[in-house]
C-alpha cells in the first residue's frame, strides 16, 4: 500500500501495535541480500540468483499471507550496487521497490535492511576506527532508501543494519575473537560504534521526513546477539550496553535480535527460549521499545532431515512464548526455499503449520496448501566436467535411501553426461554413465560410506552441451520418491520454466488497475508488445 501523501502522526500505528499486528513473519533470505565480488553490472537479477534463489515472483507473497503469515523481512545488501560517491543504482533500488510491493499488495507488513554490508565479509563495522568513513556511506544509503520510500504508509519499516561485528569478526559478544576472549577496550569502543550508527540511522530517516517522521524503525544489538546461553559473563552484554537512540517520537523503535537453538533435546531448548525471553524484557524491553527475533529457526545441522518431529514442536514452543510476551518472529529461510519458491510449494510444511498454530491455537485450521506449479529446466553446461547439481543440502542417510531417478526430455548423446554422487567425504564417490532419458540410479553403499552430501549431472566432453531435464527424484528404501533439488553447481546455466502457468492471483484485492508482471516475476511500469501478468491472467499486448 503506497500513500502519496504523509499520514498524521496520530494515524501511525506504535511500535507495539506494529509488531503485534505483523503476526508471524518470513525472512526471504539469500535472494536481494545475495552478493559476489566477481559480478557486476546492472542486471538485477544476476544477483538475485547468485547464491541459489530464482527470481523472486510476486505469487511467493500470496501463498504467505493466504496460510496466515502477515510480514516479510527483505534483507538487502548495497555495497556492489554503488558508485564511487555511493550513490544507489538505480536499477537496484528499482527492484527492490519492487519486491517491496510484492509483499505490500498482499496487505502484508515488509521491512528493509542493510544486510551483508555488515558480517564476516562486510564494510561496515562495530568500531570507532575509520568511522566517519564507514559511517558516511551508512548515511548515504540510508537517506536514498529514506527518500524513495518516504510515502509508503506504516506497513513498511526500516531496519538500520544486520549482523554487526567489531573488527576482529567477534560473534556472541564484542571482543570475543580476541586472542584473550574478552578485552574490554574493543568491547567498549564496539558497544559504542553500535550505538552511534543507531542513533545515526534514526537521525537520518526521520531527517527526510514524509512518512518517515513516525515510520517504525529497528536497530539491533550487537551482532543480533539475544544473550542466549549462559557459559560466558558477557553473553548478556549486547543488550545491556544496547541504547534505545533519542527520538522526536514516542514508541516508533524496535529492538532486533536472531536466535538459532539447537533441538536435539527439547528440554534444554525450552529452557533456553524462556531464559533468553527473560533476558530480553529485563535488558531490552525495559528500555521503552518492543523486540522482535529478526531471525530465527535452528542451529542444529540436519535438523528437518534427523530432528523433524523435534524442530516442529521448538517452533510452535518458540512462537507461543514470543507471542505472550509482545515478541515478534520472522523465521528464517526455509519454508519455501529454491525452486520452491517458483512452484509455490512449501518446502517445510510441518514447520510452516507449527509456526501457524503456535499463533493462532492448536484449533486454527490451516488453510490448504496450494496446488503448485509444474517447473521444466534447460540446462547449458558451459566446459568440461561443469555439473548439474540434482540434490544438495543437508547429508542423507545411504541407508535410508535407495538411488535416484533421474528425467531428461530426451536421450543424451553418447558418453556425454554422468551422475555423480558425492560420499561421506571426499575421496567417496560414485559414477555412472547417463545413456537414457529417463533412468535410475542405486546408490552404491560401499563407495559412498553412510552419508551422501551431493548428487549431480556432470558434462564429460570438452566445449558446451544443452538439455532439457524434466525432474530428479531421490528414490526412498519403501519406494517413496523425494524431490531433488536442482540447479547450478559449477559451470551449468540453469534456465527455469514454468509450465503450468500461473495459478494464483497477485493481489488479494484484485481490480483491473493491477500491477503487470512480466513471466519472469518482474514488476513492469511502462509495457511494451509482449505477454504479460495481472491478476494470476495472461495479457497479451500487441
Amino acid at each position: 500500500m503506497i500513500l502519496q501523501q504523509p499520514m498524521a502522526a496520530a494515524d501511525f500505528e506504535t511500535a507495539t501495535e506494529a509488531v503485534a499486528n505483523m503476526k508471524v513473519g518470513w525472512n526471504l533470505g539469500n535472494t536481494l541480500d545475495a552478493n559476489n565480488p566477481n559480478l557486476s553490472g546492472p542486471e538485477t537479477s544476476q544477483y538475485e540468483t547468485c547464491w541459489g534463489q530464482p527470481v523472486t515472483p510476486p505469487e511467493l507473497f500470496k501463498v504467505f499471507k493466504d496460510a496466515g503469515f502477515n510480514a516479510i523481512r527483505v534483507p538487502v545488501t548495497w555495497y556492489q550496487h554503488l558508485d564511487g560517491n555511493n550513490n544507489i543504482d538505480e536499477a537496484w533500488m528499482a527492484r527492490v521497490e519492487e519486491v517491496v510491493n510484492y509483499v505490500l499488495d498482499q496487505g502484508m507488513y515488509c521491512i528493509i535492511n542493510v544486510h551483508h554490508d555488515t558480517g564476516t565479509e562486510g564494510w561496515l563495522m562495530a568500531t570507532t576506527t575509520n568511522f566517519s568513513t564507514m559511517n558516511a556511506r551508512f548515511v548515504k544509503i540510508w537517506q536514498q532508501v529514506a527518500e524513495r520510500f518516504k510515502n509508503y504508509d506504516e506497513h513498511l519499516l526500516f531496519e538500520s543494519y544486520n549482523e554487526m561485528l567489531d573488527e576482529y569478526d567477534s560473534w556472541c559478544f564484542a571482543s570475543f575473537a580476541t586472542s584473550s576472549r574478552y578485552n574490554a577496550t574493543v568491547a567498549a569502543n564496539a558497544y559504542k560504534a553500535i550505538n552511534d550508527y543507531a542513533q545515526n540511522f534514526v537521525n537520518t530517516v526521520r531527517g527526510t521526513g514524509g512518512n518517515n517522521a513516525n515510520r517504525n524503525l529497528i536497530v539491533n544489538t550487537y551482532a543480533a546477539c539475544c544473550g542466549e546461553g549462559t557459559w560466558n559473563v558477557h553473553l548478556t552484554d549486547p543488550l545491556k550496553e544496547m541504547k534505545l537512540p533519542a527520538d522526536q517520537v514516542e514508541n516508533h523503535l524496535i529492538f532486533e535480535v536472531h536466535s538459532y537453538p539447537t533441538v536435539t533435546n527439547l528440554a534444554d531448548t525450552r529452557k533456553s527460549v524462556d531464559d533468553i525471553i527473560s533476558k530480553l524484557k529485563t535488558h531490552l524491553v525495559s528500555k521503552g521499545a518492543p523486540v522482535i527475533f529478526g531471525e530465527w529457526g535452528t542451529s542444529t545441522k540436519g535438523a528437518y532431515t534427523d530432528y523433524r518431529s523435534n524442530m516442529a514442536e521448538f517452533a510452535k514452543f518458540f512462537v507461543q512464548k514470543t507471542k505472550a510476551a509482545g515478541i515478534g518472529t520472522f523465521y528464517w529461510m526455509g519454508l519455501i526455499d529454491g525452486m520452491d519458491r517458483l512452484k509455490l510449494k512449501w518446502s517445510m510444511p510441518e514447520i510452516k503449520n507449527a509456526i501457524l498454530k503456535g499463533w493462532y491455537g492448536d484449533d486454527y485450521v490451516i488453510p490448504a496448501d496450494p496446488v503448485g506449479r509444474e517447473l521444466g529446466y534447460q540446462a547449458t553446461y558451459t566446459y568440461q566436467w561443469s555439473e548439474m547439481s540434482l540434490y544438495s543440502g543437508d547429508a542423507l542417510r545411504v541407508s535410508d535411501f535407495k538411488g535416484i531417478k533421474v528425467v531428461l526430455d530426451e536421450k543424451p548423446a553418447g558418453g556425454v553426461l554422468s551422475l555423480k554422487v558425492y560420499g561421506e567425504t571426499d575421496g567417496k564417490e560414485q559414477y555412472e554413465g547417463m545413456a537414457n532419458a529417463e533412468q535410475t540410479f542405486t546408490f552404491n553403499k560401499t563407495k559412498l560410506g553412510s552419508s551422501i552430501r551431493r548428487v549431480t549431472l556432470q558434462f564429460m566432453q570438452s566445449g558446451s552441451y544443452s538439455i532439457g531435464i524434466k525432474g530428479a527424484y531421490l528414490i526412498k528404501n519403501d519406494g517413496t520418491e523425494v524431490e531433488g533439488k536442482i540447479g547450478n553447481f559449477h559451470g551449468c546455466n540453469i534456465e527455469v520454466q514454468v509450465l503450468t502457468g500461473i495459478s494464483t492471483v497477485v493481489r488479494n484485492d484484485a481490480t483491473t488497475s493491477s500491477p503487470l508482471f512480466n513471466l519472469q516475476g518482474q514488476r513492469i511500469q511502462k509495457p511494451q508488445r509482449g505477454i504479460y501478468i495481472r491478476n494470476g491472467k495472461k495479457y497479451i499486448i500487441n
